[in-house]
């Protein structure tokens, strides 16, 4: 546990914070973001959270969800003490939000990703845990600082969606145990998942059903891809990632053994979003890692250059070579 003694070290010696997470914001980024944001104001600490860009509208239920700051250019010039990156496993996920980190005195690194580049001043990385969640609870355990219902909120969130509502294979004990805990403060559990998960306008459900006729799988029947198109995500509310309904319906056929979802940017036209799962039997890590990207064995994602049906060779070759 010398990570979190490092970490702790390194809240109590700076007064000013800037917090930020990856692009293309979830409930684990945005959970640990406001959870730590509370932290640090209960430590009397100045902080500030910093993203990229917008939370998707599936988490504007979440407390305090408005001060949570859309970076802008001048924005580069903002000074502090320390830099924070939650659930980030490198510097350049964070998008152009890194910029900020040229001025502040040191970098903290908080992550579970099995991938992490160790590219703070002060590095916590645990991939034992199933989530950034998990290690902020751990957080606030180690400083007995109290927990409240907006500040479990947060945390249940975070535990929740990174878990897949705890089907996934980094659900473990300690995440029940966890979750237990944070139940003792009369979270709204029913109307959370709702909030994440059934919360989809009757428009983008429609998109969702044209984006799921797109289903293909190869001839041995383990693989089973999505290809969504620039034109398709037009229509869709820019503010919510389909993603993962995608890839559980893909994932939900007999014999699947790796889903992945090909989504062109709508920001650069040179390149293509890469979501992977994995049933367990491939490391989808590697094969993220491979393209520039990472995460988890089981759950990983890159982005790359190119147009989408060379992308989509070149990651389905990968991991056919994979399975062999």
């Amino acid at each position: 546990m010398k990570g979190i003694k490092k970490a702790i070290q390194c809240l109590k010696d700076n007064k000013s914070f800037v917090i930020t997470s990856h692009t293309n914001l979830e409930g684990d980024a945005l959970g640990s973001e406001l959870a730590f944001w509370k932290l640090l104001k209960a430590m009397g600490k100045h902080a500030v959270i910093i993203n990229e860009d917008t939370p998707p509208c599936n988490y504007t239920f979440l407390p305090h969800i408005l001060r949570i700051k859309k970076f802008k250019k001048n924005m580069s010039n903002t000074r502090c003490d320390c830099f924070v990156l939650l659930d980030c496993s490198n510097l350049e996920r964070c998008g152009k939000v890194a910029s900020i980190s040229r001025n502040a005195k040191s970098i903290l690194n908080i992550d579970h990703h099995i991938s992490n580049e160790m590219f703070g001043d002060v590095n916590w990385v645990d991939s034992s845990a199933s989530c950034c969640a998990e290690m902020i609870y751990n957080l606030y355990k180690r400083l007995r600082l109290p927990l409240n219902r907006d500040i479990a909120t947060f945390l249940y969130t975070g535990l929740l969606t990174d878990t897949g509502s705890f089907r996934y294979t980094n659900t473990t004990s300690l995440t029940h145990k966890i979750a237990s805990e944070l139940l003792k403060y009369d979270l709204r559990v029913a109307w959370i998942y709702k909030q994440v998960y059934e919360n989809i306008s009757f428009e983008d459900m429609r998109l969702l059903i044209k984006a799921l006729s797109f289903i293909r799988r190869d001839d041995s029947g383990r693989i089973a891809w999505v290809k969504i198109r620039r034109g398709l995500l037009k229509n869709i509310d820019i503010r919510l990632d389909l993603a993962e309904e995608v890839l559980s319906f893909a994932r939900a056929i007999k014999g699947t053994e790796v889903s992945i979802l090909f989504k062109e940017s709508l920001k650069n036209k040179d390149e293509v979003r890469v979501n992977l799962r994995s049933s367990g039997r491939v490391d989808v890590n590697k094969v993220a890692s491979f393209f520039g990207g990472g995460g988890h064995k089981t759950a990983s994602g890159a982005t790359v250059k190119g147009d989408i049906e060379t992308v989509s060779r070149q990651v389905l070759s990968k991991i056919r070579e994979t399975l062999q």
